[in-house]
């Protein structure tokens, strides 16, 4: 390679990162090792994980497999009144399903003796004091944004005596509320943040891991830094809300660091927030309770194992999180961005089946009455080695009831009086009448079919091209299923954007639609999780409330972008 062709694969390359990979590679030029390099994804079990927590997922361990680095899973749980292990067992079971191992898994509980230990250094520093004023009276006292905030009457109690209040506060000797730790620093910063924050606080309530050792319990701010400084974590990556926590980050580590040891390092990046949904832990659970959703795993909802039920890949979210890239500003996704995705890699996974969702009769009166074959049928034709399977055919079949009209112009393609189309994989016919109930609705179709045109033949008839080709089920062989056809849950693209509007108002009345369906029996053993085309209908999977002889499958995705055209024509 010459030198000028090398220097450009470098400039592309540089090109290419992203600026949290910027930073890393100034970093490792300005006397990091790759050694010390060490990322972390740290959510707290207090609910499920969603879509945005995927993209910093992907972030933290990408980063961890472009640069050969370990990746700790964290669990900052410091507040026992809404963490559970039902949620930490979730947020590992999304973690491992997205394709991602970490190397450690570690918790804040974990380093809470040290935690308290390093307090105590900061009260006999004389930089950390124990304040008995109420929460609102310390709210009062922080000031505005524009206005320094007022000292508390406690702030200089001696350090024998915050030692011993402090203790008492570890020991149970006082009630919720009646003390708090907070760091002594500026009370005139103009960051609110600086303004003597609380480091502990007193909460009798068990924790899911600890049980009841301990009743008081470190704030964020002070664990979060501590817990990275303690995993030697170099670049500690959070969503840009947390900028301005960063100067109390790095404050916190001033008094502790020492010099043998890796300081880290707070980077932000922009919150991607998607289309037609919320992700606040708070909106979603309140979904939950009123029974919006059946659940935090419902296919509607933008959490992950909810899209896990739906039929999502993890390919497609990786990819989806890849595209839509690390930024410093933020900015709202287009949710059909995802559904790309999706569609893209279900669409060379997925094998092809055919199912009727909105049957009508269509009876072939020149096929003998007991007649029966099996027609071959190629799996997936973007995928070679996924071979055939053998599909059945008979007198009487169930073809869409969007598929006929009795009278239709010219750009109607599918089944009409008087006209052709080809059966998917099978013969062409030719719509002869139709039986109509006392409504006037079309209940059945009558029609003949040509006898040397079944496809892959060899006949010439087989090779005659019309412009319609439908999927069918032979009904004599069809095998019945419940369908859930999800749509988006909100009509809105941004439901918790109105200030004079509550999000639930946005909800979308029409997100589940039930249906039997009629399906080709090669489905009669597919297994929670399978994943399928449902040709000319959309991608569908196996959903969890399936059983042997009651299948369920949940629309994952529609073949083509709906909402695009009737948000247009809005």
């Amino acid at each position: 390679m010459h030198l000028t062709e090398e220097r450009q694969d470098m400039e592309d390359v540089e090109k290419s990162l992203n600026f949290i990979e910027h930073i890393i590679e100034d970093d490792l030029k300005n006397g990091y090792s790759n050694d010390e390099l060490r990322f972390r994804f740290p959510p707290e079990p207090n609910g499920y994980l969603h879509i945005g927590h995927a993209s910093s997922i992907c972030l933290n361990f990408g980063l961890g497999l472009r640069y050969g680095a370990p990746v700790n899973l964290r669990f900052d749980d410091t507040n026992p009144a809404k963490e559970e292990k039902e949620y930490v067992d979730a947020i590992k079971r999304d973690v491992d399903w997205l394709g991602y191992n970490w190397k450690s898994e570690r918790y804040a509980s974990d380093y809470f003796q040290q935690l308290y230990d390093w307090a105590e250094e900061l009260i006999v520093k004389g930089k950390a004091y124990v304040d008995s004023q109420t929460s609102e009276e310390i709210a009062e006292q922080k000031g505005t944004p524009t206005e320094p905030g007022t000292e508390s009457p406690y702030r200089h109690r001696s350090v024998e005596e915050n030692l011993t209040l402090f203790r008492g506060m570890k020991n149970g000797d006082f009630k919720e509320g009646e003390h708090v730790l907070r760091a002594k620093i500026d009370m005139e910063s103009s960051n609110m943040l600086m303004r003597d924050p609380v480091m502990y606080r007193i909460l009798h309530k068990p924790h899911h891991r600890t049980n009841t050792d301990w009743c008081i319990y470190p704030m964020y701010d002070w664990t979060h830094g501590e817990s990275d400084y303690i995993e030697q974590v170099s670049h500690s990556l959070c969503t840009l809300e947390f900028l301005p926590h960063r100067e109390l980050y790095n404050w916190f580590l001033d008094q502790l660091v020492s010099e043998d040891k890796l300081r880290p390092k707070q980077r932000e990046f922009a919150r991607r927030n998607l289309s037609h949904t919320v992700v606040s832990k708070r909106k979603l659970l309140r979904l939950v309770e009123e029974n919006v959703v059946t659940g935090w795993d419902d296919p509607r909802m933008p959490t992950i194992s909810g899209m896990r039920r739906k039929g999502y890949t993890p390919e497609s979210i990786r990819n989806f999180a890849e595209t839509i890239g690390i930024a410093k500003r933020e900015n709202v996704v287009d949710v059909s961005l995802l559904d790309f995705h999706v569609r893209d890699h279900l669409n060379k996974i997925a094998p092809r089946v055919m199912a009727v969702l909105n049957p009508l009769k269509v009876v072939i009166t020149n096929y003998p009455e007991d007649g029966e074959e099996w027609l071959d049928a190629e799996n997936n034709p973007e995928d070679q080695s996924s071979g055939f399977r053998k599909v059945p055919f008979s007198r009487e079949l169930y073809i869409e009831q969007e598929d006929f009209r009795e009278q239709a112009n010219r750009k109607f393609f599918r089944l009409k009086l008087g006209g052709e189309v080809r059966l998917k994989n099978g013969y062409i016919i030719k719509a002869e009448s139709c039986t109509k109930d006392e409504d006037g609705n079309v209940i059945e179709v009558q029609c003949s079919y040509d006898t040397k045109s079944k496809s892959g033949s060899g006949t010439e008839e087989s090779l005659r091209k019309v412009k319609g080709t439908l999927h069918w089920v032979s009904i004599k062989h069809a095998i019945q299923a419940e369908v859930r056809l999800y749509d988006r849950l909100f009509v809105d693209a941004t439901p918790d954007a109105h200030k004079d509007q509550d999000f639930m108002e946005f909800v979308n009345p029409d997100s589940l639609e039930k249906v039997t369906g009629f399906m080709e029996p090669s489905l009669k053993d597919a297994k929670i999780g399978d994943r399928f085309q449902f040709q000319r209908l959309g991608y569908f999977n196996v959903d969890l409330d399936s059983k042997p002889e009651a299948l369920v499958f949940n629309r994952t995705v529609t073949l083509r972008d709906t909402w695009a055209k009737l948000e247009q024509s809005c």
